[in-house]
């Protein structure tokens, strides 16, 4: 019932043109999103804000001119569209799937739409940077680097499960009651999903740096590793989110860092009874679809439009086949990604690690 719901508001969403943000407002959208706002998007993810009161939220940016639902000016002014896609290290297992989204758009722009399935982010950032790219599927921590380096923008992002993101949480053995906050985790052992894991390190890490409880002393990677070293009794990545568990099942450590639905997911039923969750820290956005900063708004916005329309049932399979995604909603780099992206800036040298990661020509 609750996709049936949210799969409405997609469709409203489109009905009064919120697709269309312009990128001439990017920095006035920066800046005049109220906190609330942010907030809203956050808890109507989540399940705790019914759609109404989003709805509302959004009727307040479009009053205010925060985002402009003109339907104005939406024809494609190049000959050739560039899009490029998370990197994989057998892009012909993607390609099949990339060209079916290559043809829709063929289709419903009129002009000729090329692929870039490249072996590492690089290659997009670049691309984007020097106007060989034009937009990019891409996850969340290079998406926000993209945008750091080039000023590239978030306008769609992903719908799974009926949500635009998942929960970072803090996990401890049920029976351990002297840890209540993520405060707490301070001076314990700690097991970490990855040093680039989203809601196994940068969320919960991120979090205990900007809110004061650990100071990273430099501006590197090293400096980064020596937090860890000062501020925990012991640290380790596991290597991901059952890993993390396992060793905290074990004893071995006494909190383990990831996701809300991480143990359920990895877990029989009698080590999931072990296990309680400390806090949940906060929202780890979904991938995004990234336009280039110096995409005019006439073809951001027919583009935006286009891949709207791959949430129709006749053109859902193209968007579901390519990486799972069940939808595609209108959004901004600040109320997506923005405070994530505060989380890796607040972690030295973090950004350089996050991209090495999806090098797979390592």
């Amino acid at each position: 019932m609750k996709q049936r719901t949210t799969m409405a508001v997609i469709v409203a969403f489109v009905a009064i043109g919120i697709a269309t943000i312009p990128l001439s407002q990017t920095a006035q959208a920066q800046s005049s999103l109220p906190d609330w706002i942010k907030t809203n998007a956050g808890w109507w993810a989540e399940g705790a804000v019914d759609d109404a009161t989003f709805l509302n939220g959004i009727e307040y940016l479009i009053e205010n001119g925060i985002i402009n639902v003109s339907s104005d000016s939406k024809s494609v002014d190049v000959d050739t569209l560039t899009i490029g896609f998370i990197p994989v290290e057998k892009a012909d297992e993607l390609t099949p799937k990339a060209e079916a989204l290559e043809q829709f758009l063929e289709s419903e722009l009129g002009v000729d739409v090329e692929l870039v399935i490249p072996t590492n982010y690089e290659a997009i950032i670049e691309g984007m940077r020097f106007g060989h790219i034009d937009g990019a599927f891409m996850d969340t921590g290079p998406a926000w680097i993209t945008h750091e380096r080039t000023g590239a923008e978030a306008v769609l992002a992903e719908l799974v499960k009926g949500k635009v993101n998942y929960q970072a949480t803090v996990w401890t053995l049920a029976e351990n009651d002297s840890l209540q906050s993520i405060e707490d985790t301070v001076g314990k052992k700690v097991a970490f999903t990855s040093m680039t894991g989203s809601s196994g390190f940068v969320r919960p890490m991120g979090t205990l740096v900007t809110e004061g409880h650990v100071t990273i002393e430099g501006d590197d990677i090293v400096a980064l590793e020596s937090a860890l070293a000062n501020n925990f009794e012991s640290y380790t990545f596991a290597g991901g989110y059952k890993a993390a568990l396992t060793l905290l099942l074990e004893g071995k450590v006494d909190v383990a860092f990831g996701s809300d639905i991480a143990p359920a997911k990895y877990l029989e039923l009698e080590d999931q009874k072990k296990l309680r969750p400390v806090t949940t820290i906060g929202p780890v956005p979904s991938h995004v679809f990234m336009v280039s900063a110096d995409m005019s708004d006439s073809t951001k916005n027919a583009l935006v439009d286009s891949l709207i329309k791959l949430n129709y049932d006749e053109n859902n399979a193209i968007l579901t086949d390519l990486y799972g995604a069940e939808a595609l909603v209108p959004t901004t780099t600040t109320m997506h990604i923005g405070e994530f992206g505060e989380f890796i800036n607040a972690l030295t040298g973090l950004d350089q690690k996050i991209l090495d990661k999806y090098d797979k020509s390592k």
